[in-house]
């Protein structure tokens, strides 16, 4: 039982769900060569993903979900990370939208409840851009009979060319300052057009592109949340220990798939390189405590949300980013000449994983706002 929440939730602990998805994925991995050249959304890994239950995993069973527990889902991303880094994010984005309703739904949220039994019953695919926005947000609201008249262009909306429904946030001025507006509506919307601006030097297959909202009708009853612009906002404190173990778990997997080719290109040539290959297991073991001890704070969404917690969870993002990164280089060193050539797995995750520094936050940001934190200031200015 969940202390913090107020709701018993039930967990499927009968299901595999890494071992599920480890089968799955070798399948994505054929494919992730010509994905990565061509720039092409990865719709047929999604298919597969939809056919057999992932996109609802993380949800109750008593909601129509899986019953896939937090570090289950973590260990899913992990694992299709080893195969596929832009089907790993993507999902990933997927996924810690879902996991933030569950948390709300645990402490008896209607609305996140509705929403999870919606996803459940439909296995809808959700796209987001709320990291992107952070405090302010891109856009404007115009109040309207019913709702809000939306104007706002989005940019990388992951996974927006499978998505069913499209999350986001744009600005509202209220006449005595503004607020930021949060809400989800289908992506078949009138006036939702999404523009195809993503080509991009890695996830090059996360299909992240641009989304344009023109005089697009949000009703009353799609606003999720509301929060004064530019200001801090105890939302996030629920978000981003929900995210970015998430996020991070995409990432060390491609860390682990580069670990491997390296150990494979060392074994050839002895004990020449045992030294270099030390190096980067420690990188590697650092990189993937981080990770856990991230999922360890979230609890099983059980977790106080608080700044300090924040702080945390983004100082060990910021840890994963730096040894994913030392990882993968050390690991193209020790594969070589091949690892240069398009087409070589090891070329495509030297690549994929400069993107995890764009998600929140980027290091000196985090630097800023975790030393912030232990001044007693907000973290935020």
């Amino acid at each position: 039982m969940n202390i913090h929440a107020s709701k018993i939730t039930t967990f499927n602990a009968s299901r595999d769900w890494v071992g599920d998805v480890r089968k799955l994925a070798l399948n994505f991995g054929k494919r992730a060569a010509d994905h990565d050249r061509s720039g092409t959304f990865v719709s047929n890994n999604f298919a597969e993903l939809r056919q057999t239950g992932f996109f609802s995993a993380g949800i109750p069973v008593e909601l129509g979900g899986g019953g896939a527990s937090f570090a289950d889902m973590c260990g899913v991303i992990r694992e299709i990370g080893k195969q596929c880094g832009s089907t790993a994010l993507t999902f990933a984005m997927h996924t810690h939208t879902v996991g933030a309703n569950v948390y709300k739904h645990l402490r008896g949220d209607d609305a996140a409840t509705n929403a999870l039994k919606k996803v459940a019953s439909n296995e809808w695919i959700i796209s987001t851009t709320g990291a992107n926005d952070w405090l302010q947000s891109s856009g404007t609201a115009e109040r309207v009979e019913g709702g809000y008249t939306v104007r706002a262009r989005k940019h990388f909306v992951s996974g927006s060319p499978g998505a069913d429904v499209l999350a986001t946030s744009v600005s509202f001025d209220r006449g005595d300052g503004a607020e930021v507006l949060h809400f989800a509506i289908p992506k078949d919307s009138p006036g939702i057009e999404i523009v195809e601006t993503w080509d991009t030097l890695g996830m090059r297959a996360t299909g992240s592109h641009d989304v344009v909202y023109s005089d697009v009708f949000v009703p009353d009853a799609a606003i999720v949340a509301r929060r004064p612009a530019g200001q801090w906002h105890p939302m996030w404190e629920v978000i981003l220990p929900t995210a970015m173990p998430l996020i991070s778990a995409a990432y060390v997997g491609l860390a682990e798939a580069a670990s491997c080719m390296a150990l494979d290109a060392a074994k050839r040539r002895g004990t020449e390189l045992a030294g270099v290959l030390g190096v980067l297991r420690n990188a590697q073991t650092i990189a993937e405590l981080a990770l856990d001890d991230m999922i360890r704070r979230n609890d099983n969404h059980g977790f106080a949300p608080s700044i300090e917690l924040v702080s945390d969870i983004l100082a060990r993002k910021a840890i994963v980013a730096e040894h994913v990164k030392e990882t993968v280089e050390l690991a193209a060193e020790l594969v070589g000449g091949p690892g240069f050539y398009r087409g070589h797995a090891m070329e495509r995750i030297v690549r994929d994983i400069r993107a995890l520094h764009y998600h929140p936050l980027p290091l000196r940001r985090q630097q800023i706002f975790s030393g912030r934190m232990a001044l007693g200031f907000s973290p935020v200015e």
